[in-house]
């Protein structure tokens, strides 16, 4: 029987789909690695690109108050920051806190007591543990991680004024603080009120400071502002507010 005859076995060749050029296979581990990893450095890229928008113009000053979630109203502490965000409010301040309990209520709530409710927002993480956006916030915002909150109050704040608080809190001084210090943000003032950061600031200056291995710059150690009680930062606040509303009608 010739090759040609019908009845002749035929070679069957499996059909391979061609694929399109530049398509990876997810079988290929080491290509989807390398496509991730591209891919997720470009959206670092474009998180830069926008982090780098501020506003041209605000209508007020705005104040970030950074401080503890587990003070209650009543305690001195609390008054007193209540009482300083009323002063605040009161001169034509937003008043921008993390949205929270304990002295974040308090700076709310003193925004209230000033009659401008409206001038309180509340930028906030999510936690398991924590409670839900105090009363007294006008605007909240929700964010998934602690840095692109952080961005959010470098965007949307004037001055930082940070009274007592725990991790969080020394955490967000800290990150406001490296972020002047390598010049990130500018002209912004940072503000600590209490007693607790004149001893963090003494000792950086003991420990930074030591001649025998300098770890910071002294210009480094002296951006923050140390003041001991309310009615200093009222007055720092103040000033700080008349420079901005003049530099705005020049």
């Amino acid at each position: 029987m010739s090759p040609e005859s019908p009845s002749s076995p035929r070679q069957v060749q499996p059909v391979v789909p061609s694929r399109p050029s530049g398509l990876i296979s997810l079988a290929d581990e080491e290509q989807v690695r390398q496509v991730l990893g591209t891919a997720m450095l470009g959206l670092w890229d474009v998180v830069n690109e926008l982090s780098r928008l501020r506003p041209s113009t605000r209508e007020r000053y705005r104040v970030a108050i950074f401080g503890s979630a587990r003070a209650k109203p009543g305690s001195f502490v609390y008054e007193e920051v209540k009482r300083a965000a009323t002063a605040f409010a009161a001169m034509g301040c937003d008043i921008v806190t993390g949205g929270g309990p304990g002295l974040m209520q308090a700076a709310n709530e003193g925004a209230a007591a000033a009659g401008h409710p409206e001038r309180s927002l509340g930028i906030r993480v999510d936690l398991p543990f924590e409670q839900e956006v105090n009363p007294y916030v006008a605007e909240a915002f929700e964010h998934k991680t602690f840095f692109s909150r952080l961005q959010h109050f470098v965007i949307a704040s004037d001055a930082f004024v940070v009274v007592p608080g725990g991790i969080g809190t020394v955490l967000e001084m800290l990150m406001i603080w490296q972020l002047l210090q390598v010049r990130h943000i500018a002209n912004v003032p940072l503000i600590l009120v209490g007693r607790m950061w004149t001893e963090l600031i003494a000792w950086s200056e003991r420990s930074m400071l030591d001649p025998r291995l300098e770890l910071a710059n002294a210009e480094d150690i002296r951006i923050p502002r140390c003041l001991e009680t309310a009615d200093e930062a009222i007055a720092a606040v103040r000033e700080l507010q008349r420079a901005w509303a003049a530099s705005r009608s020049a």
